[in-house]
């Protein structure tokens, strides 16, 4: 309902100021008279005719006079064209109205109908009420422009964000296949394993990540996955708790927006020869948010944020483009360990 009222608001606001227009008016002309009764038949014709009359020269210029003006950007020459059809137009309609209530036969009681003031009265009206439907046509170019400068915008940003996502991947790759080397180099037994999940990762990278939203579960899977495969690098010697809290099942978000964070713990804070090595990762899910952490032990050799390189960068600013005053972000960078918590609200 919301999308058709937006995608039709100025037929809208058309339709609503002719039938206010409509039934004022009829509302005057079938007000009676002291001693009078009121013919609402008559009354219908009247105010038909009125509005009608005044409802065809506004939409003259509407859709006629008013756009060739805004195409030519002549003014004196839509001022003399359309004032003259104006003129035109009223002097026709002063006398079908005489007409209409006294056959033109200048009866007494009809007299107002001839006078300077009915016809300044009748001009008047018109003229303003052609004025304002001329300014619904400005309002139109004004939606118009705002819903494409909006649609030109959005292009942008979904353009960024499938740039921003396509790094994920070489980055992704990246770090694997160093994995994939050291395994191969040591002749691990799990080398063939790794190849196996990774290529189970590399079909929900090429296929389902190229959603805009995926099922949390899944993202979920893929980072048990990327867990997995850092186990068997590892030897298992490092000790890496993961845990999901309540149910992720229905729950959509912004593909890869976490594993930045995940890489990033492994890439700064796990290494074979760093026997205090740990990492933490948590998913809760609770009352609209889904709350992310992780946690990290640091290696001695450096500080995460000068090295980290393009993925923190990517992942902040995919999370300003997907979910802007949706999620709250929150870094401690100690001399020990390094933690993260992300919240987004789904």
């Amino acid at each position: 309902m919301q999308h058709f009222l937006q995608r039709n608001r100025i037929l809208i606001i058309h339709l609503s100021f002719w039938c206010l227009y409509f039934s004022f008016f009829f509302y005057q002309v079938s007000t009676p008279r002291k001693g009078e009764e009121v013919d609402l038949i008559k009354a219908l014709n009247t105010a038909t005719l009125h509005v009608g009359f005044i409802l065809i020269l506004a939409y003259l210029n509407y859709f006629y006079f008013l756009p060739r003006f805004l195409v030519d950007k002549n003014f004196g020459k839509y001022f003399l064209t359309f004032s003259t059809v104006f003129a035109l137009c009223m002097a026709a309609y002063i006398h079908i109205k005489r007409f209409q209530v006294d056959g033109y036969t200048h009866s007494q009681e009809f007299h107002h109908f001839y006078s300077a003031k009915f016809i300044m009265q009748h001009t008047v009206t018109a003229f303003f009420v052609v004025i304002f439907v001329a300014m619904l046509k400005f309002a139109e170019e004004w939606f118009e422009l705002e819903a494409k400068k909006k649609e030109i915008e959005n292009e942008k940003l979904t353009s960024e964000l499938r740039f921003l996502k396509a790094q994920i991947n070489p980055h992704f790759l990246f770090n694997t296949l160093n994995n994939l080397y050291y395994l191969a180099f040591t002749q691990s037994p799990n080398t063939t394993e790794v190849i196996a999940k990774l290529s189970q990762m590399m079909r929900y990278m090429i296929y389902e990540s190229n959603h805009a939203k995926v099922l949390l579960n899944k993202e979920i899977e893929y980072m048990e996955n990327y867990i997995s495969l850092e186990k068997l690098r590892l030897n298992n010697q490092i000790p890496i708790h993961f845990e999901v809290i309540g149910s992720p099942h229905g729950i959509q978000i912004v593909p890869l927006i976490f594993i930045t964070f995940l890489e990033n713990a492994f890439k700064h804070g796990v290494g074979n020869n760093f026997a205090a090595a740990w990492v933490n990762v948590k998913i809760d899910i609770q009352d609209g948010q889904c709350i992310y952490t992780v946690g990290n032990s640091k290696l001695p050799s450096g500080n995460i944020l000068e090295k980290s390189g393009i993925g923190l960068q990517n992942v902040h600013r995919r999370l300003e483009l997907s979910y802007p005053n949706s999620h709250v972000l929150k870094v401690k960078d100690e001399a020990t360990f390094y933690y993260v918590e992300l919240i987004i609200e789904y």
